[in-house]
């Protein structure tokens, strides 16, 4: 396993678990103790966990993990997400794109097809983007956000209001039915909410992990969105539950 996996990993059972101890991290990954505390000393240094004896917890580290720790987690369910959503997009629309790894692979499955414009404030997007001139690319600026790669704030939220989006493609970090959908970052919510200002029809891209789940900033109630496309996995019950609400569900 690369370290980039392994750090991946890491963070995300310690995220879900709260702690963990070296021995049961060496068995998770398939590596020695010595890779584990050297891994643990690593991304402490980096602020992403608090080192113990033995192990390590989440203290009051920031649980939104950095992109690049998150884009091993449920790819094949992205990947099926994208292609499904994908097939919301008809030619030559405006799109509109947040960032996030299910976004960046949306904007792969694009990218391939060729013939849309895609408005996006994701550095990442932008630069697996620019080099397709099938793809007519505007870039919106704003404050960098280097956890989502993401350009948000009042610069990036005037921008879209002099644009309209066919369809936005929204990243959410929770989505319930009585919270709507959230993120970890109030200023990356308020961008998201002008792409939804700007857009004729918003579609939320979220894997189960994230259905069920509330985190700090709100962006939009489910009334304000018309479709979710999720992954096979999540459950009858809450489907359902969103259906009711009068958003179009739709699993890949």
């Amino acid at each position: 396993m690369l370290k980039a996996d392994r750090a991946a990993r890491i963070l995300s059972h310690i995220a879900e678990a709260g702690s963990a101890d070296v021995h049961a991290l060496s068995e998770l990954l398939g590596v020695s103790g010595a890779t584990v505390r050297r891994d643990l000393q690593e991304l402490h240094e980096q602020g992403l966990l608090h080192r113990t004896h033995g192990g390590a917890v989440t203290g009051s580290v920031n649980l939104e993990l950095p992109l690049r720790h998150r884009s091993g987690k449920q790819p094949d369910e992205k990947k099926r997400i994208a292609r499904a959503a994908a097939d919301l997009v008809p030619e030559g629309a405006v799109v509109g794109l947040t960032g996030g790894t299910t976004a960046t692979e949306l904007a792969r499955v694009l990218a391939e097809r060729g013939n849309v414009t895609v408005v996006t404030n994701a550095v990442n997007i932008a630069a697996e983007l620019i080099v397709r001139p099938e793809i007519r690319l505007v870039v919106i600026g704003g404050i960098a956000r280097t956890a989502s790669y993401e350009l948000v704030g009042p610069a990036a939220e005037s921008t879209l209001q002099r644009y309209h989006l066919d369809l936005a493609f929204i990243g959410v970090d929770g989505l319930t039915v009585r919270q709507g959908c959230t993120t970890h970052d109030e200023m990356e919510a308020q961008t998201d909410r002008a792409f939804l200002r700007s857009s004729a029809r918003t579609v939320v891209l979220a894997d189960r992990t994230k259905v069920g789940r509330v985190t700090f900033a709100s962006i939009c109630p489910l009334a304000d969105v018309h479709d979710l496309v999720t992954d096979a996995g999540l459950p009858d019950a809450e489907e359902r539950a969103i259906a009711d609400c009068g958003v179009r569900v739709r699993r890949a």
